[in-house]
């Protein structure tokens, strides 16, 4: 299994005259490999903290800890990379529980031993996925979703888990927003 190429990331800010320039160009600097899931890379590209986002010439803000949902009225832009399920089948439940833990979120965990995916989850967000390398599979309660290069998930809160069932790495950028369920919903996934 090869691993996937690095990929550049370019932010932009503007100088003292208001001139848009490169404020950082480079590789993406915070990559978190999951102890949990070997194989798992994390790479933080950006994120905000606010709704609307500050547009200022501040700092990195994905130089802290691993954090997998945005914070209140925040957004996150990341790529993982996703190895295939016979290195992730390894992982045994107290390692899919440990792996929620790992980044940040214990409670996301959804997977239990009757479940259809070790890493099930579920965070209150609505996540743009978009496939660019390999082939994954989306894991629903019911059904699963081949997902190919180029396709794109609108994952609105659901439970679900993503499953790389080929024996190379696949690649999605994941886009997440702060979410809320609507008061119907939220009553019903109590």
């Amino acid at each position: 299994m090869q691993a996937l190429p690095p990929f550049k990331r370019v932010v932009t800010g503007h100088d003292a005259a208001g001139q848009a320039v490169v404020a950082m160009a480079g590789p993406t600097p915070n990559i978190f490999p999951l102890k949990a899931v070997p194989g798992t890379l994390f790479h933080e590209v950006w994120n905000s903290a606010t709704c609307p986002a500050a547009l200022d010439n501040g700092g990195d803000p994905t130089d802290k800890p691993l954090q997998l949902s945005p914070g209140s009225l925040g957004s996150v832009i990341r790529v993982v990379d996703i190895p295939p399920d016979s290195l992730q089948n390894q992982v045994s439940a107290e390692d899919a529980a440990a792996c929620f833990a790992e980044i940040g979120e214990a409670h996301a965990g959804t997977g239990k031993a009757d479940s259809r995916h070790k890493l099930m989850h579920r965070t209150e967000t609505l996540d743009y996925g978009i496939v660019t390398e390999g082939e994954v599979w989306l894991v629903l309660d019911g059904e699963d979703v081949h997902l190919k290069r180029g396709d794109i998930v609108v994952q609105r809160g659901t439970n679900h888990a993503w499953s790389n069932r080929t024996e190379q790495m696949a690649r999605m950028v994941f886009i997440l927003l702060d979410g809320r369920y609507a008061p119907e919903l939220a009553e019903v996934l109590k």
